[in-house]
């Protein structure tokens, strides 16, 4: 039987413990229901939703969590100041018919005496961002392992722009024995090529104009490495490319697109294009397919 979606919501549920949540994941499951989660850490835009859009089509309910996550922030990030529009956030969720949204505070997440991380190895030790933010996936595979295990889905949706943190994911649940499938859900950009991100909201005016030059040099990048061009070299014109629009390059790296290990030729396909870059007081990461 299809997975026909239930009539659209005024508003989706809210819950805030993991014993709610629980609670309405056995309803769900009790019914025969396939269940998807979309986690987010709020701030929502288009790039969010279209992960919802793909859960949408294929599971009968849609859990998205709202959660930001403290354990993945170093002590020099933008925790406090990192967007959050919760009743934004519902009033989009309400339109795209999403059916559960698990929003806990972090006493919830984290209680007194919480005492255990998962720190990943694998591609989570590729040297791209954890090179610049050394214990970031720890604090992400610690979330995200919790939240597989609280919701218990069928399949989770996560975006390729954040690309390593997927190839994370999909390797945690494929360790841990998870009974969930992770879906990759294509990155969602602007009229100009920028990657929609809640941290595009720190760019001035001027910043944003230059934005779109990442994705343009990866693109040009990526048909240089397909024609046969050098990895190497292809990617030392792109940084210095990326520096003159106004950028301090963290990396531009030619990886294997599905263990992230490094290409010397470009017949070491398949192969995948990541980029990471600060411009003013705001770093953004990108990557495109080769």
């Amino acid at each position: 039987m299809p997975n026909k979606p239930p009539p659209k919501l005024a508003r989706p549920r809210i819950v805030r413990t993991v014993a709610a949540l629980r609670r309405s994941v056995m309803g769900y499951k009790a019914a025969g229901e396939t269940v998807a989660l979309v986690p987010t850490m709020g701030a929502l835009h288009d790039g969010h939703l279209s992960l919802v859009r793909l859960a949408r089509r294929r599971a009968r309910r849609v859990i998205v969590s709202i959660f930001v996550n403290p354990a993945q922030f170093a002590p020099h990030e933008d925790l406090a100041s990192y967007p959050r529009s919760f009743d934004a956030d519902l009033a989009a969720l309400a339109k795209a018919n999403v059916d559960l949204v698990f929003a806990p505070a972090v006493e919830a997440m984290y209680p007194p005496g919480f005492a255990l991380r998962i720190v990943p190895e694998g591609p989570a030790k590729a040297a791209l961002e954890d090179a610049f933010r050394p214990d970031f996936f720890t604090g992400v595979a610690t979330v995200v392992g919790k939240l597989l295990i609280q919701c218990a889905p069928t399949i989770a949706v996560f975006g390729e722009k954040d690309y390593q943190q997927l190839k994370v994911v999909t390797q945690l649940a494929r360790d841990l024995d998870l009974p969930v499938k992770i879906i990759g859900a294509p990155i969602v950009r602007e009229a100009d090529g920028l990657a929609m991100s809640s941290r595009n909201a720190y760019l001035s005016e001027h910043e944003r104009k230059a934005a779109p030059t990442l994705y343009r040099v990866l693109k040009d990048c990526a048909g240089r490495i397909k024609r046969g061009e050098l990895p190497a070299r292809v990617l030392d014109e792109g940084g210095a490319a990326i520096e003159r629009a106004g950028f301090t390059l963290d990396y531009l790296e030619a990886r294997h697109a599905d263990t992230l290990r490094k290409i010397e030729l470009p017949a070491d396909a398949p192969i995948r294009l990541l980029v990471a870059a600060r411009i003013g007081r705001t770093r953004l990461i990108d990557n495109v397919a080769v």
